[in-house]
């Protein structure tokens, strides 16, 4: 009787509650366009996007996409991808653009549609060719896009796509691969031919007779290049022809006239990136990224509400099984009473070691995550630094009359402050352990701040500030400090000041306010007329990970900033001052005492260790997967006019060290198959005596054992200075 009555509870719960949520999906189709309407609005936002009118084409094909999702047809879903892609690729979005070409791509196939596919692999062709220099991979993907065209019988497409192969070729120097492409082309051309591609069809048989040597047809093509795209006003490409005019004039070595259309060149390339529509367009092309992102939590919200639903019937039948089990516990209560004060205690203490054992095991698991994640974070964030900073001292080198850019020397300068900043953010507990020593440099005030101002300038304009600058004329010419962590300093007030001001003036003083035998204490302030911060939160600016809200607004960032100010202008022998009030603006004060000696000055400058060696010449293995870390590398190298030659795994490198002697051996550590480890172990079981370098994104103190115990002889951590490396290698190889 006691099981019956409990069954006729659950087979209760069960009518009442079972039939709750069946008759909500039927409507969710009925607001949607139909098909035929969808594909209009995906040809109209094509259409906009060929009249350059981007802000429309993205809005329209945007609303495509909306609707062609909820009718989950796949076709139309890849041509708003491909159509949000192209306007991305004419803003020079080209990350972006691949991004929503591919989402495109992956739509087309399962719509098995040739001809979408032909239209994405052809644009994604001309990203990889044309703007990432990718040559492989877009060429791939134009292969890929004439099969398509060849398939449906497409001469026009066919026609495109092979001109565009042979100037990827021709791009890259590899003529005699784009030779059969261009014949093609220049034989169809009256059938095909337009005034959209007739500027390049002339401008690749200029490059092509130029390179056989045939200079009057050569000339006579890249000025009927010229001529067209200024009778067309076909702006692009006539921006290429104008630089591909002036690399042919400057292999026949007239320079005059390659200097003249470079000059075309430059002026009309900064005409296109200017234009107003693409400046608008950009603000637009923002709400498709957070369509995508709506979506998802959409979808996100959706499941929870499902997981509510049933989580509520589930509760409900909880209470009653709860209710038959409370019943159950009753009658046998008076049985296991005894039983259980017994067994309390020894349950108790079970249930509590238990825990601590999991406690102890999180613990130890969090911070070996913790551990890598800092590893982790610091070799990913160091890997393409080394290329950002080797890049730009190669603009530097190769390119004298850039050598006075501001921009430049501003990129430069940012660079290696976020390396120190990477370093310092990541090793947070080896600034509260004091373990940093200040470096004795030498330096200009003057020169430091209006370096800071030039890199941060781009901050100010983004909110329509201007910076002022009080430099007391008192101040020495030259003082000695650690210049690097004095103006990470400046940089985290500045920025700051920047970001909570619109349209207003950030002023930063330094004032000589006392002298004390060599040491000379200076007062820096930096003042904005921002949003101010209000007197309760003024103590908690300072404070790890701390963001403090002012008026609601969202000001990005980590909460490190300042609390590495403070904790640097420790190291300094100073304290930071606030003074602030809602509305009107902050002022941050701090004083440094540096020292001035023209002596110590001289000192520091005749210290500066100069590689002498430069006459001798050394061969030089590089071993790294890393394609633009390599090339930083060789140029840095070569550079020196030592011999090099480059790999780009640990197997390649066993190989090629058995066939060829080398003086010194650079490997990276982190590399696919073959890690350098590996690899160097095993070249030194060969009975290679080489020394090996390891170049690496790890921390030095991470791998040292490891690296000694497989034979490696010194670690050089990445981003690392030219003169670092090449004393390293001599020290190496003369043993000194």
């Amino acid at each position: 009787m006691f099981k019956l009555r409990i069954s006729f509870i659950i087979f209760l719960s069960w009518s009442i509650f079972g039939n709750a949520t069946i008759t909500n999906a039927k409507n969710a189709l009925k607001s949607i366009p139909s098909r035929k309407e969808i594909l209009k609005l995906t040809t109209e936002a094509s259409d906009l996007l060929h009249e350059s009118n981007f802000e429309k084409s993205f809005t329209t094909s945007r609303l495509a996409l909306h609707y062609a999702i909820a009718r989950k047809d796949n076709f139309l879903i890849a041509r708003s991808y491909n159509t949000i892609g192209a306007n991305y690729e004419q803003l020079s979005e080209f990350d972006k653009a691949i991004l929503y070409y591919k989402k495109g791509l992956e739509f087309a196939n399962l719509a098995k549609n040739d001809t979408v596919k032909n239209w994405i692999n052809n644009n994604l062709g001309n990203i990889y060719c044309f703007e990432k220099k990718d040559y492989t991979a877009g060429i791939s993907y134009f292969n890929e896009s004439l099969l398509f065209s060849e398939k449906n019988n497409d001469s026009s497409r066919i026609f495109y796509t092979k001109l565009k192969i042979a100037r990827a070729y021709f791009d890259i120097n590899q003529f005699d691969k784009g030779k059969i492409y261009l014949e093609y082309v220049n034989n169809h051309k009256l059938n095909y031919g337009n005034e959209s591609n007739l500027v390049v069809l002339n401008m690749l048989n200029g490059m092509y007779n130029g390179y056989i040597n045939q200079h009057s047809k050569a000339d006579a093509y890249f000025l009927k290049a010229i001529q067209v795209g200024l009778e067309t006003k076909n702006k692009t490409d006539l921006s290429f022809s104008f630089l591909k005019y002036s690399n042919y004039l400057f292999k026949i070595k007239d320079f005059k006239k390659a200097y003249l259309y470079l000059v075309k060149y430059n002026k009309l390339t900064k005409e296109i990136n200017n234009s107003l529509n693409i400046k608008r367009a950009k603000l637009v092309g923002i709400n498709v990224e957070l369509d995508e992102y709506k979506r998802k939590v959409d979808t996100i919200t959706a499941e929870n509400s499902l997981q509510y639903q049933n989580l509520k019937k589930s509760k409900i039948i909880v209470l009653l099984f709860i209710v038959v089990i409370c019943i159950l516990l009753l009658q046998l209560y008076t049985l296991y009473k005894n039983y259980l004060f017994k067994k309390k205690a020894n349950s108790d203490l079970t249930l509590a070691n238990a825990e601590l054992t999991l406690a102890k095991e999180k613990a130890i698991e969090a911070s070996m995550l913790k551990s890598q994640f800092v590893s982790t974070i610091s070799h990913e964030l160091r890997t393409p630094l080394y290329g950002v900073v080797g890049i730009t001292n190669m603009l530097l080198e190769e390119h004298k009359e850039l050598e006075n850019s501001p921009h430049l020397a501003s990129l430069k300068f940012s660079a290696r402050y976020l390396l120190s900043l990477i370093n310092d953010v990541l090793q947070i507990n080896k600034i509260e352990e004091n373990r940093i020593v200040l470096e004795e440099l030498t330096f200009n005030i003057s020169d430091e701040i209006e370096m800071i101002v030039n890199s941060l300038s781009f901050i100010a304009k983004n909110h329509n500030n201007t910076i002022q600058t009080n430099i007391d004329k008192d101040i020495p010419e030259f003082l000695i400090g650690d210049k690097l962590r004095f103006s990470q300093v400046l940089i985290n007030l500045v920025s700051n000041a920047l970001k909570f001001t619109n349209d207003g003036v950030v002023t930063i003083s330094a004032k000589l306010i006392k002298k004390e035998g060599l040491k000379h204490h200076i007062e820096f302030k930096i003042k904005d007329t921002g949003v101010g911060i209000a007197k309760e939160d003024q103590a908690k600016v300072f404070d790890t990970f701390t963001q403090v809200g002012r008026k609601e607004i969202d000001y990005q960032g980590t909460g490190l900033g300042l609390p590495i100010v403070k904790k640097l202008l420790e190291l300094f022998g100073s304290t930071i001052e606030i003074e602030s009030d809602l509305g009107k603006g902050t002022t941050f004060s701090f004083t440094i005492a540096f020292d001035s000696d023209i002596v110590k000055t001289n000192e520091i400058i005749n210290n500066i260790v100069v590689d002498l060696s430069s006459g001798q010449v050394f061969t030089v293995l590089i071993v790294d997967d890393n394609v633009i870390n390599c090339m930083v590398t060789r140029k840095i190298i070569e550079k020196r006019n030592y011999k090099c030659s480059v790999v780009n795994s640990g197997k390649d490198a066993i190989d090629i060290v058995q066939k060829n002697p080398f003086d010194i051996i650079l490997m990276d550590i982190n590399m696919p198959e073959m890690n350098g480890f590996e690899a160097s172990k095993i070249i030194r079981s060969k009975g290679v005596t080489a020394p090996i370098i390891a170049l690496t994104a790890f921390n030095k103190e991470e791998i040292i054992e490891q690296a000694l115990a497989v034979g490696m002889n010194d670690i050089i951590v990445k981003p690392f200075e030219s003169n670092i490396l090449f004393k390293t290698i001599n020290q190496l190889i003369y043993k000194v």
